[in-house]
């Protein structure tokens, strides 16, 4: 079902995880030089390949309860349409990316077993 490494999607969500804690730890916008957090979630979801980055897109989706599991071919297929170079920009703007990787990681999870 899911066309990506499970162990990657948790590396993803940690990396995610501490570049939300970094955002609410800043009392400001004042960062000196780039966030070494930032920049290692940003490569890791720009080195995979276009389909893996297509079914983390969907996974998000499910887990912020845009689709169910049973419309896992509907999401995969949305998010292929949409697919840009620009998608890890997409997942790490998205407030709480690490909590509905999570969710859609639980729920597929939960589907295959």
């Amino acid at each position: 079902m899911l066309n990506l490494n499970t162990e990657t999607v948790r590396f993803i969500i940690d990396k995610a995880q501490a570049f939300q804690m970094v955002g609410e730890d800043e009392a400001d916008d004042s960062i000196e030089g780039p966030d070494p957090t930032y920049a290692e979630l940003k490569t890791t979801i720009e080195d995979l390949e276009p389909d893996q980055q297509i079914s983390l897109v969907a996974l998000m989706w499910l887990g912020r309860g845009d689709y169910a599991v049973g419309e896992w071919a509907s999401a995969l297929a949305l998010a292929r349409e949409r697919w840009t170079e620009h998608t890890a920009e997409y997942l790490i703007g998205t407030p709480l990316l690490a909590d509905y990787l999570t969710e859609g990681l639980d729920q597929v999870d939960t589907a295959s077993e």
